[in-house]
């Protein structure tokens, strides 16, 4: 996990004892995590630790419970997003026992920490709604306290001081007046990264009569939305790239060689890949919700119409054709260095030595 291996590269000086489960079977995994961490963990979870960093995918109550040693460390409970603010189709099963279960975690924690202000308000507003739907004895200010021991921390990007490769594009070469718009688009290739807005836009790019090459960076999987095929099949005098980069220096390359990194999420807390990109020289063109106008300024955001989708793929169509005609290339890329892990690490060492209780963490 990116964050976790932020975190160790941020603080060497700290010594860190790592407790991860395969990335798979999400559901039970929420359910699971404690029952098989306290009894084949424990004799590691029982040592003497200043503080303990769970995410919230982590049942830190039903832990803390099992193992009551862990009930006199200091624990932060990290939010890379939250089990409120999912698009309905994209979960075929009832999400409130993983939402109560999260509740239940976020009482148990000294501090709540969320990486974008969007998660921490859609789990707070999301945590009363849900509370709001028991039908009695429900206790009050637990939406306050949830406020009052929040903070935003977002994940760390890696050093962003220097351009560690060469730009590299599989389409054409040249200078953006001589050559096709590069146009790069990042996720999973999964219901959530908005499968259909996509395509949609690349229907009004083709209409519009653009000149453009597509790279679609991300994994496959079996489950995947029919419109990815679709894409991959109506679009390959397009396509410079289709699918998952297993090299970190080619993806890097193709980062820094792209003109244009596009979002079409319907799920998003903050977006790594896209920040990435955006930290290599990228220009964002990203819908105006979720956590993205929080990041980014309005003119790198498209109109975000859920009810009138042609309407927003053609927002999103008519910012591509002005970055095309070089109206917006030549644009200063929005600052993101303030996420860079040296601005980030100051931010999470003061709050992380606040909850241990400790002056100075070095």
């Amino acid at each position: 996990m990116h964050w976790q291996t932020m975190l160790q590269v941020m603080f060497t000086h700290w010594q860190w004892r790592a407790l991860t489960l395969p990335p798979r079977h999400f559901s039970w995994r929420v359910r699971g995590n404690a029952l098989y961490w306290s009894m084949v963990e424990r004799e590691i979870l029982e040592e003497d630790y200043d503080l303990l960093v769970a995410t919230s995918v982590v049942d830190l109550a039903t832990l803390k419970g099992l193992v009551p040693a862990l009930t006199s460390v200091p624990s932060v409970l990290y939010f890379h997003e939250n089990q409120f603010d999912y698009p309905r189709q994209s979960r075929q099963h009832n999400p409130v026992e993983a939402q109560m279960t999260s509740i239940y975690s976020a009482l148990a924690a000294d501090r709540l920490v969320f990486n974008s202000r969007y998660n921490r308000d859609s789990f707070i507003a999301g945590c009363s709604a849900l509370l709001r739907k028991l039908p009695d004895l429900v206790p009050p200010g637990i939406e306050v306290g949830f406020q009052e021991k929040a903070s935003v921390l977002p994940v760390p990007l890696a050093d962003l001081s220097y351009r560690a490769v060469q730009p590299l594009w599989p389409g054409f070469s040249g200078a953006p007046t001589g050559r096709p718009l590069r146009l790069l688009w990042m996720g999973r290739f999964e219901y959530d990264k908005g499968a259909q807005g996509l395509l949609r836009i690349l229907q009004k790019l083709e209409e519009r009569g653009v000149a453009y090459e597509l790279a679609m960076v991300g994994q496959r999987f079996r489950s995947s939305p029919p419109e990815f095929s679709e894409i991959e099949s109506a679009f390959g005098h397009r396509l410079v790239h289709f699918g998952f980069i297993e090299s970190r220096a080619r993806y890097q390359a193709l980062l820094q060689a792209a003109d244009i990194v596009l979002s079409t999420a319907i799920h998003e807390f903050q977006g790594l890949a896209v920040l990435e990109a955006v930290a290599r020289g990228c220009l964002p063109v990203v819908p105006a919700r979720l956590v993205y106008p929080e990041i980014y300024p309005a003119n790198c955001c498209y109109g975000s119409y859920p009810d009138d989708p042609e309407r927003e793929a053609a927002a999103a169509a008519t910012l591509l054709e002005d970055a095309a005609k070089n109206q917006a290339l030549d644009a200063p890329r929005p600052d993101v260095s303030t996420y860079s892990s040296r601005r980030m690490a100051p931010r999470y060492e003061q709050v992380f030595a606040a909850v241990a209780g400790v002056q100075d963490s070095h």
